[in-house]
């Protein structure tokens, strides 16, 4: 079993709302703003080969589905869809996937389920090997969102995952098509039902998702504009990384521009922090 971490297209966010209530004095010294106040964020996914004898993506970034005005307004720089050019330089074509995982289905997440934009042109799913896994609680969100956060969602995405066939709802810890390979495990501060997949037990890696989306907001009082219960989330992040640095699960970022993973510490006055931290995965081995 063997793991490399995938880039896709890049994203341009107001500091100000990935990092909530922290000063811009603060945040400016994690990641350093431009001329518009924008932070650079990576979409990165984790890719998986011989996941329980399946080639496994979990997430696929925000894509390349946005027409030109909305590609500026969320700063996506790149032409092109940059995560199928990833997984070729891995060795991988998207319909070589069995299993794509989904943590939640907010655009910046799933939005490179789907064809690059074409003019004229209806968006396509791709993928069309693969099974595609969503957290059920999330999914009952995704199609009745709150007016909060109806925009971060794609409405013709869950059509055509719907008219799939191949769409695969996850309840509790464990899903059939993964088997014991993958544990499943929830929060609900960022979003409801918002799904984080562990692969390989104690030892083993979490992708983190946005309850931890990069090194920063591993600091416990660090949330985001964008989370729904900020003060829920800060809770389920404090149980989150005490287990994870109790069984030594290493953390899997994916908007972190510079590190792809990274353990967890503890210093005397209970704070969390980073240490080994590793910028990208090239047919690591997790096994």
């Amino acid at each position: 079993m063997k793991a490399w971490s995938v880039e896709g297209n890049t994203q341009c966010l107001d500091g100000g709302s990935m990092f909530g209530n922290v000063p811009r004095a603060v945040w400016s010294r994690w990641l350093e703003p431009d001329e518009r106040h924008r932070v650079r964020l990576a979409c990165r996914a984790l890719l998986v080969d011989d996941l329980n004898g399946k080639t496994v993506l979990f997430e696929t970034g925000i894509g390349a589905f946005f027409e030109t005005k909305l590609k500026d307004r969320f700063g996506v720089e790149q032409d092109g869809h940059v995560l199928l050019a990833s997984l070729a330089q891995a060795g991988f074509s998207h319909e070589d996937i069995d299993v794509v995982v989904l943590s939640h289905l907010h655009f910046d997440h799933a939005g490179g389920l789907l064809s690059e934009y074409r003019e004229g042109q209806a968006p396509e799913l791709l993928f069309p090997n693969a099974r595609y896994l969503v957290g059920d609680d999330h999914w009952a969100r995704a199609q009745n969102p709150h007016l909060r956060d109806r925009a971060s969602f794609i409405p013709v995405l869950h059509e055509l995952l719907k008219a799939s066939g191949r769409l695969q709802l996850v309840e509790g810890q464990r899903s059939d098509l993964l088997g014991d390979a993958v544990k499943f495990e929830y929060t609900n501060g960022h979003t409801p039902g918002l799904m984080h997949a562990e692969i390989g037990g104690d030892g083993g890696i979490v992708f983190c998702a946005d309850l931890i989306p990069g090194r920063p907001w591993i600091h416990l009082p660090v949330t985001m504009g964008y989370d729904r219960f900020p003060e829920r989330l800060v809770d389920e992040k404090n149980t989150f990384l005490a287990d994870k640095l109790r069984r030594d699960v290493r953390l899997f970022f994916t908007h972190d521009p510079d590190c792809a993973m990274a353990s967890v510490v503890q210093d005397e006055q209970g704070r969390f922090a980073s240490t080994n931290e590793t910028e990208s995965l090239v047919a690591r081995p997790l096994n």
